[in-house]
């Protein structure tokens, strides 16, 4: 047999490294862990996102009607009646407008002015201590399912308390606004649809308490960034009674009067001392029977 021979290896010079690269295991490993990353991430930006549109849609639900209601409650508590006419004290009137319950108060207020007011555009703008308040509605001009709602307010007080001044928008969305007034207390009490004004004799003055209903279609709700039509209806109702002082002052009618001054005169009584350094006035004697 023929020996095979043997070639002698080569020696590794020192320092050099065999090369070497990632295996196909370590690879996938790596995307895996990469994958589960970005599948966290996006589930926390859906969760804030959808937490955004939550936020939004409680604002617009929760907000927007209590705040409008306590407007009106506030200025209702500044309602002024003296030296008021009671026919002109407050007045409600029952309107439909669209077929949209849309009725509408009037009154004078003590409310800080909200409006600020000026005579002409060099003068400064200005804010009266009492002004005239109403709420009304109109139809909504780009659409016909829905009324806005306006605060009217006019500088200072005049002989039509119920006409006049600026509207500042409060709402577009609203499907109903509604005002029942109540003459006597107690459940059984009959609401009464309009109240006061110039032609009216019997429902003038103030009511012992009134029911506002204002009822608002929720803007489209924000889901996924994008805008999508509820068509759902929230109803808010507040109850105000009137304050028992207003009602006082109404029945004893209290009208402000100028106090009259008199000159002053000086009356000396009889029996009052003579001035010093003049002697005392004789007492005058009756005549005698024979003295003529």
């Amino acid at each position: 047999m023929r020996a095979r021979a043997r070639v002698p290896r080569r020696p590794r010079a020192r320092g050099t490294r065999r090369p070497s690269g990632f295996t196909l295991i370590e690879v996938l490993l790596t995307l895996v862990i990469m994958a589960g990353i970005m599948v966290t991430i996006t589930q926390i930006l859906n969760a804030a996102r959808a937490s955004r549109d939550t936020i939004h849609n409680i604002q617009e639900q929760q907000l927007a009607g209590p705040t409008i209601l306590q407007q009106i409650e506030n200025d209702l508590r500044a309602l002024v009646i003296y030296d008021r006419d009671p026919r002109l004290a407050l007045r409600i009137q029952n309107r439909v407008i669209a077929g949209f319950e849309a009725d509408s108060i009037d009154f004078v207020c003590s409310t800080d002015g909200l409006l600020p007011y000026r005579d002409n555009a060099a003068d400064s703008f200005r804010r009266a201590d009492l002004n005239e308040v109403g709420y009304h509605l109109r139809a909504r001009p780009d659409s016909d399912d829905f009324l806005e709602l306006y605060r009217r307010e006019d500088f200072g007080v005049d002989d039509k308390p119920f006409a006049g001044g600026e509207f500042a928008f409060l709402h577009d969305r609203v499907k109903a606004f509604e005002i029942r007034v109540y003459k006597e207390e107690g459940v059984d009490a009959e609401p009464l649809e309009s109240w006061g004004g110039e032609g009216e004799e019997e429902y003038v003055g103030l009511p012992k308490w009134i029911e506002i209903e204002l009822t608002l279609e929720l803007a489209p709700r924000l889901v996924r960034e994008q805008l999508v039509e509820t068509h759902s209806t929230v109803t808010y109702r507040r109850v105000f009674s009137f304050p028992a002082g207003l009602a006082l002052a109404q029945e004893l009618g209290v009208v402000p009067v100028i106090p009259r001054i008199k000159k002053p005169t000086t009356n000396t009584p009889d029996s009052a001392p003579p001035p010093t350094g003049e002697p005392p006035p004789e007492d005058p004697k009756p005549p005698l029977k024979g003295d003529r």
